[in-house]
């Protein structure tokens, strides 16, 4: 099935996921690109649906190294997390766009090295809250907990994860793959800001995102059929853009660079492959 074709067929629903009345299940519209079932499927899960897996082949087609950007990210994300829990010691991670719970999530890399660790994980679909409260537990040492709500509402994130991260400690921001549905730069920039302003010195901000500079045209053929889908429409940045995110902050070594590049795993074997998702770490001063 083409994505034109998939497009078509969300005209019949508004959303990919619904709430429901009161003591009924979930209702899930299979017949929508979701980017979270999307990215489940490219993981190897088993949490998607046909509409995801044709989504993703198509795109597969256009760009054969999307499966390696995918793992590339998951990578960038425990070596970030690591860094941050085992060297600047973090205790308190706030992750926001959490997506479907699969291996090697925030919390368990945190607490395999800090146990006391604590971890609020936000996201805007009751699919994803449901099944990181099923899955997503902590050590008894530690805490996770769940917020419901959007990026564009920060305020209301920090009041809710205040009942389990305390504010005056550093704090690490995970922003993985989230700006991108943000088309305005200028309203990302604005939320990041109002983000950090909140969390004390010492805090870092963790953000990947898909860009132009590698695959060029074919990413921006994939960015349209994406954004023609029906799914929730996205943004690629380059990498100056991204940079920019990190203005008022210490921008850490590399810099910001292709996930498979943020300091690689000295045991994996071979060069890593430059992949379009890019990424950074930037700690507040």
């Amino acid at each position: 099935m083409s994505l034109d074709a998939v497009r078509k067929k969300s005209t019949l629903a508004t959303d990919s996921l619904r709430i429901p009345s009161e003591g009924k299940g979930l209702q899930i519209n299979t017949a929508v690109v979701h980017s979270a079932r999307f990215w489940n499927y490219l993981l190897g899960g088993r949490d998607n649906y046909a509409v995801d897996r044709d989504a993703a082949e198509q795109i597969l087609a256009l760009i054969p190294s999307l499966r390696d950007t995918v793992r590339a990210e998951r990578g960038f994300l425990v070596r970030a997390v690591q860094h941050l829990a085992r060297t600047a010691g973090i205790r308190h991670f706030l992750d926001i766009g959490t997506g479907l719970p699969t291996a090697s999530n925030t919390h368990e890399v945190a607490q395999a090295i800090a146990p006391k660790a604590r971890i609020v994980y936000v996201d805007n679909d009751p699919l994803i809250m449901a099944h990181a409260r099923a899955l997503l537990t902590s050590t008894p040492e530690g805490a996770t907990d769940y917020v419901h709500a959007d990026i564009r509402e920060p305020d209301m994130i920090l009041e809710e994860a205040a009942r389990i991260l305390d504010f005056t400690q550093p704090v690490g921001l995970m922003l993985l793959g989230i700006l991108n549905f943000i088309p305005d730069t200028d309203e990302a920039h604005a939320i990041v800001n109002r983000f950090m302003a909140a969390l004390p010195s010492g805090s870092h901000l963790v953000i990947s995102h898909p860009t132009g500079e590698i695959d060029g045209e074919a990413m921006k053929e994939a960015m349209r059929l994406w954004n023609q889908s029906g799914a929730a429409p996205i943004v690629a940045r380059s990498r100056q853009e991204l940079v920019r995110f990190f203005d008022r902050l210490e921008l850490l070594d590399p810099g910001v660079v292709s996930c498979s590049l943020w300091r690689p795993d000295r045991s994996e074997v071979g060069v890593p492959i430059e992949v379009f998702h890019f990424s950074g770490v930037g700690r507040k001063p």
